[in-house]
């Protein structure tokens, strides 16, 4: 037991420090962004489900790979907060809040949107190359998928969930999350898991540039990040401060 709790110090010791104070101390006003966000969604979810809106929600953030690349890329940003109509809404929300929230407090919540957005972006991409490419090419995707209406925060929780985790030292979180993408591609082969996996290469290309500037950018002063919160594990990156 005190091995397993030690190790969970470790893993998770910093984020927990980093989230815990600003939720104490501000509560509701810590993570303002991210309940806009949930109240969005469940806004969409509300007008896309009834026979009035259905079109307006798919006119504003239906992304279809089939689609010409301008409008899509126009509708990808709304898309990231359409729910899927064949999933639980209460899913999406509660990822959103979870894995936004803890985001947008050790980020910021300008950065925690960019991020979201490449990798949805990356999804998106990855999903007309893949249709391009056909269903006989080693990463294709059949035609069919062209048609599919990609929308939802899957891929951005999931690019947040290891963005995060790595950023402040939670290797083997960020490897657990990037395994059970894997392990959903090869146990059910579709295109949500296809581009769950294009967005962990946008994101991880993302820590690449963030490490890249650190090594060779301005580097903090010795023993600047020791203490408290501000103490960086592995990578020696410092938490960003929003």
């Amino acid at each position: 037991m005190r091995t397993l709790a030690h190790w969970a110090r470790a893993e998770w010791g910093l984020l927990y420090v980093t989230v815990r104070e600003p939720l104490l101390k501000r509560r509701r006003r810590a993570i303002p962004m991210t309940l806009g966000v949930v109240c969005l969604t469940a806004l969409l979810q509300f007008v896309q489900n009834r026979p009035w809106g259905y079109q307006i929600v798919q006119n504003m953030g239906a992304v279809r790979a089939e689609d010409p690349l301008g409008l899509a890329l126009a509708r990808t940003p709304l898309s990231l907060f359409v729910p899927a109509l064949d999933l639980p809404v209460w899913g999406a929300l509660a990822q959103i809040l979870f894995v936004f929230g803890i985001a947008e407090v050790c980020l910021g919540w300008w950065r925690t949107l960019a991020i979201a957005y490449v990798a949805t972006l990356a999804g998106t991409l990855y999903a007309r190359v893949g249709v391009t490419l056909g269903a006989h090419a080693p990463f294709g995707l059949p035609w069919t998928d062209g048609q599919v209406v990609d929308t939802g925060p899957s891929a951005a929780v999931v690019g947040l969930a290891v963005y995060v985790s790595w950023r402040y030292g939670a290797y083997a979180t960020a490897g657990a999350v990037t395994l059970s993408m894997v392990v959903e591609v090869l146990l059910k082969e579709n295109l949500a898991g296809k581009e769950h996996l294009a967005a962990l290469m946008g994101v991880g290309t993302l820590c690449l540039v963030a490490a890249v500037r650190h090594r060779y950018g301005r580097l903090p002063r010795p023993g600047q990040w020791r203490s408290g919160r501000r103490t960086g594990r592995g990578s020696g990156l410092p938490p960003i401060q929003s």
